[in-house]
């Protein structure tokens, strides 16, 4: 008896967690539209019926749990049943995230992860350049984020001004701080009065405005070029979320390939290939990274679809983010060691290595025809039946159709010729 009660408790404990954890993601309606811009708000716009919405779930509990104790209000709506919210927040895919603060809108379009998610979040609900004045602050930086950007010295002038320009720009993807040489004295010594720096892998890279700084139009474009090469690590993980971004960079962009599976485990060889080619810029960041932006990729259908041919993994490609062009090692990627890719890169930089792809009208159709085949090949891997159904049923009643047609037409043409063929002979 004594167990069974004990049961129960456990029971009743384990329903009450569930439910107030469950219950932090605030269910919203029509009504939503009145209050959007009183507070922050990090929303999540979804359909019943749409897998991905539905594979998302859980994860955004965990970010409503996360965000619980802030003054972020984590919530979703159903556009199905509330279809004025999507109107009116122009939503047209799902799910859509947001984070709303006051009259302005953002949309989420990084990797759908907790950890991503709830860091976006917490950022976007910061003032885009927050402000140092503790001596110990960049200490505390330096180990929470592993890119940040600042500016050093006073805070006027048209370097400060773009910068709090181009804060707000990319405050969805980086972090920015404003301090004062005092506050950075023991870590950092910048080359003027007033500089900016990315802050990343232990040191600090000072944007060089000296040959700008006279022209204002020209110094608000250098920095944005510059902010926008500089906000990734030396070896970020590249997926179809951000893969866009790193493009922007117009940098030659090394991709480690590898295969990761559910569990986000590859093999050991695919773990030397990668900490090789990792090695290589960390050790020769100075001189390479102005040049190329290293990463890997585990996915190896998102690296067929750049190649656009079967890659086997490990497999080193190189992405030309101007031209979109890709490079390969004729040699095989595993037996390469760092002087090799060394070579290989130099050869690229200096345009001696060949050249795949492009831009040209024929690779797009190409490339489509490529996509096409791979997602197709991809369902038929994953449940042949549903797939023999979406495309048998249709090519099914073409073919009907099709038969039909014909068979119509010969039958007219029968008839016609039926009084010619019996005529009676004199």
């Amino acid at each position: 008896m004594e167990m069974c009660n004990l049961i129960k408790l456990c029971l009743l404990v384990f329903t009450a967690v569930y439910g107030v954890s469950s219950s932090r993601v605030l269910e919203l309606s029509d009504r939503f539209i009145d209050i959007s811009n009183e507070g922050m708000w990090f929303i999540k716009f979804y359909a019943p019926w749409c897998a991905h919405c539905r594979r998302i779930e859980p994860i955004w509990a965990h970010v409503a749990q996360s965000l619980y104790n802030s003054q972020i209000k984590v919530a979703k709506v159903d556009c199905t049943r509330f279809p004025a919210v999507a109107t009116h927040f122009k939503v047209r895919a799902y799910p859509t995230i947001l984070f709303i603060k006051g009259s302005q809108h953002y949309e989420y379009n990084g990797e759908r992860m907790k950890e991503d998610m709830v860091n976006y979040a917490v950022r976007m609900s910061q003032p885009a350049v927050q402000r140092l004045t503790q001596a110990d602050s960049l200490g505390y930086l330096k180990e929470a984020h592993p890119v940040f950007f600042g500016f050093v010295g006073k805070q006027q002038g048209p370097l400060w001004d773009i910068f709090i320009r181009h804060a707000d720009k990319y405050q969805p993807h980086s972090w920015f701080y404003a301090m004062s040489h005092e506050t950075v004295k023991n870590d950092i010594n910048p080359p003027n009065d007033s500089a900016v720096f990315c802050y990343k892998e232990d040191e600090a890279y000072f944007f060089d405005a000296h040959p700008v700084i006279e022209d204002t139009e020209a110094l608000n474009t250098t920095l944005d070029k510059w902010i926008n090469s500089e906000r990734f690590g030396f070896f970020p993980k590249i997926t179809r979320s951000n893969i866009h971004h790193l493009m922007d960079t117009e940098k030659y962009i090394v991709i480690a390939v590898v295969s990761e599976n559910k569990l986000s485990e590859i093999s050991q060889t695919e773990r030397d290939f990668k900490d090789m080619v990792e090695g290589i810029i960390k050790k020769k960041k100075k001189t390479l990274h102005s040049r190329f932006q290293f990463g890997w990729m585990g996915s190896l259908e998102l690296a067929n679809s750049i190649a656009m041919s079967e890659l086997t993994a490990p497999h080193l490609l190189v992405l030309n983010s101007t031209t979109s062009h890709h490079h390969m090692p004729d040699d095989d990627p595993v037996l390469m060691t760092p002087e090799a890719v060394l070579v290989f890169l130099d050869q690229i930089h200096n345009q001696l290595a060949p050249t795949y792809g492009g831009n040209g009208w024929w690779v797009r159709v190409y490339r489509a025809l490529f996509e096409a085949r791979s997602t197709l090949a991809s369902m038929w891997r994953g449940n042949p039946v549903l797939t023999a159904l979406v495309f048998g049923l249709p090519l099914g009643f073409l073919s009907l159709i099709c038969y039909s047609v014909c068979c119509a037409d010969i039958l007219d043409a029968d008839e016609e010729e039926l009084p010619e063929t019996h005529e009676k002979k004199d």
